[in-house]
């Protein structure tokens, strides 16, 4: 192969998605290629190139503009733009040439005949850029986490070592009375003591009374035979890998021909909500602190096992949050027992993450307290008394006291709902930066214990307010673009270099920050009650505020980077290490590099839309 030709199958095989394609492939490929060399302040638009073309930017820098010359994106060196091969008809836009810039083209109905036998390639170059990651959003996960954990876990250790079992001739009746008096959803088949099928409550609907068979027959009739087994031995990735590919529920777990267990899909994948639970009724028994905190230290292992497993980082933060919840209810009950009685009705508060159900094992904590306008001043002393009791238990437990003082232990967050539905009002009234401030903090709250109703009334008076103000939402969405994704004018990610945490990602502040603050903007927008960013995103997706395509790309992006962090402080978690939300772009595969960066543009187009919206600039 040519000098130059080999430079551009070097360069196709180092970018996504043409890595894993063959040889000849690649060679078909580069065969259609045209080279392009434009020149800087150069622009172009879609009008002028016919037929449709994908461009991937070897060399140099571009800019994608709107009709009204707002910008659109940035794209840099081994970027693709496939904006030219899914052109709608109502959408107008210019590429504007930053840098002496060189790009292979090659025609998008050429792309696709050569990669017809190859759907996720042509599939990802057929998405249009923000979309790129979705479609192997759920691959990465698996493939980086629910190995690893599953691994080095033995069967055994997680099998059921009770078996509901039935000789063949038994019937059909005989057999669904077993199973339902053991209240279980499966039965091994016995001929003397050898296996030889296995009977499921699945079996009985489809093959007895489906097709009409006599239940007094024997299940031999309608079990399944040939069964396939594991060892007590076998890790438990092995196991689920052959039931998923087998696409069977449960499998006799046997060894030297002795029915030793069962074990099931559903206990694999959710082992580790039977952990957060018996952890959560630990916590509502304790009686110190003492045991609290114990049962506290876990809570790292926790999410440690609960990425291995493979759930959604949604999935891990509503499970961390729930012991978060259970531990801040025993200590006020501890501390009521110790005060006694409450002078007046009043609603212990949890605001940012934790009221958001988004928390990780690496929070610290945010409360306040709201109390009945019956309140008297002298009540107070008794309210100090329980927020220095709940606060320092919450420290004493691994939540760390609040940077900021937003804690009930504080007076100011220790208010009647009078004072607290002024606050609100002033804040989206005169929305000042201290107040823009607390309204990132505020608008998350979520009553954890007491009554409810307090919070329930303020919210709903407030909820009436912010729909209403331009000016407080356009001062709200300044604030809130303050934390920009980190990535590079064209290039690369912007990286921190502060020496501690030198050349990383924050994944917190400027990755998912920025969506739980377009999320919190859209629905105080639409007067939308739920504080879950999902929820949010769920609930204004189609709205004036954020289209459904916008909605879609936003929670795919929160998800992506959730479960980035979740997987990074899992491995400092693995090795002892103190949690952070820093990650070094090292740690990431090419794919998720590249699947990183296009969530980074979802976040900035979003953002960029936001402030045309206000007209903010």
């Amino acid at each position: 192969m040519e000098i130059e030709l080999q430079e551009i199958s070097d360069f196709l095989i180092s970018i996504h998605p043409f890595e894993n394609l063959p040889q000849a492939i690649i060679e078909r490929l580069i065969k259609k290629i045209n080279i392009r060399y434009i020149r800087r302040d150069t622009s172009f638009s879609e009008k002028l190139k016919t037929p449709e073309r994908l461009y991937l930017l070897r060399k140099g820098a571009v800019s994608l503009l709107s009709d009204n010359n707002q910008l659109l994106g940035k794209l840099g060196e081994g970027d693709i733009c496939t904006a030219f091969c899914h052109i709608e008809e109502d959408v107008k836009f210019t590429i504007k040439v930053e840098e002496d810039t060189l790009v292979y083209t090659i025609e998008c109905q050429a792309i696709a005949n050569i990669l017809q036998d190859y759907p996720e390639q042509l599939s990802f170059l057929q998405k249009k850029s923000n979309r790129h990651f979705k479609q192997d959003l759920f691959n990465v996960q698996e493939t980086n986490t629910l190995a690893s954990s599953l691994m080095n876990t033995q069967i055994s250790d997680i099998m059921h070592h009770f078996v509901a079992t039935a000789e063949q001739s038994t019937s059909i009746r005989d057999a669904a009375v077993i199973m339902s008096s053991n209240n279980v959803s499966s039965l091994i088949i016995l001929d003397q003591k050898e296996v030889v099928g296995i009977l499921t409550d699945k079996d009985i609907t489809r093959r007895c009374i489906a097709q009409d068979v006599s239940t007094s027959q024997s299940v031999k009739q309608i079990m399944t035979n040939n069964i396939i087994s594991a060892s007590a031995h076998s890790n438990a990735f092995e196991v689920m890998m052959t039931m998923t590919r087998k696409q069977i529920r449960h499998l006799p777990i046997i060894d030297e021909e002795e029915l030793l267990g069962i074990i099931s899909v559903t206990d694999l994948l959710r082992l580790e909500g039977r952990n957060s639970v018996y952890i959560t009724n630990a916590i509502s028994k304790a009686d110190s602190i003492e045991e609290i905190q114990e049962s506290c230290q876990i809570i790292p292992q926790l999410q440690l096992q609960s990425v291995h497993m493979g759930a959604s980082a949604d999935h891990i933060g509503k499970i961390i949050t729930a012991i978060s919840t259970a531990v801040t209810r025993r200590l006020i009950k501890l501390a009521e027992d110790k005060l006694g009685e409450a002078p007046v009705p009043y609603a212990w508060l949890a605001a940012g993450s934790h009221a958001r159900r988004e928390q990780s094992s690496h929070s610290d904590q945010d409360n306040a307290l709201i109390i009945s306008d019956k309140m008297k001043p002298e009540d107070d002393e008794w309210f100090a008394a329980l927020a220095k009791f709940v606060c320092d238990g919450l420290n004493q437990c691994g939540y760390v006291y609040c940077p900021g003082d937003v804690m009930a232990t504080n007076p100011k967050w220790r208010q009647p709902a009078k004072k607290w539905s002024e606050y609100f009002i002033n804040w989206i009234k005169t929305p000042s930066p201290k107040a823009l401030m607390y309204s990132s903090i505020f608008f998350d709250l979520r009553s954890l214990y007491g009554d409810n109703q307090l919070l329930a009334d303020v919210r709903e008076k407030m909820l009436k307010l912010s729909p209403k103000n331009d000016l407080f939402l356009a001062h709200l969405s300044f604030n809130a673009l303050k934390l920009k994704p980190p990535l590079g004018f064209f290039r690369d990610f912007v990286l921190i270099h502060d020496g501690k945490h030198n050349d990383t990602l924050d994944l917190k502040h400027n990755g998912l920050a920025p969506i739980v603050d377009l999320a919190r903007i859209y629905a105080l927008s639409e007067g939308i009650s739920e504080i879950n960013t999902i929820e949010r995103l769920k609930r204004v997706r189609g709205s004036r505020s954020l289209s459904s395509e916008g909605a879609d790309d936003l929670l795919d992006s929160l998800e992506f980077i959730s479960s980035l962090r979740m997987k990074h402080q899992a491995q400092q978690i693995n090795i002892g290490a103190e949690t952070n939300n820093f990650m070094a772009p090292v740690e990431l595969s090419k794919l998720e590099r590249s699947h990183l960066k296009d969530t980074f543009k979802v976040i900035q187009t979003l953002q960029n839309y936001l402030e045309m919206r206000y007209k903010i600039g």
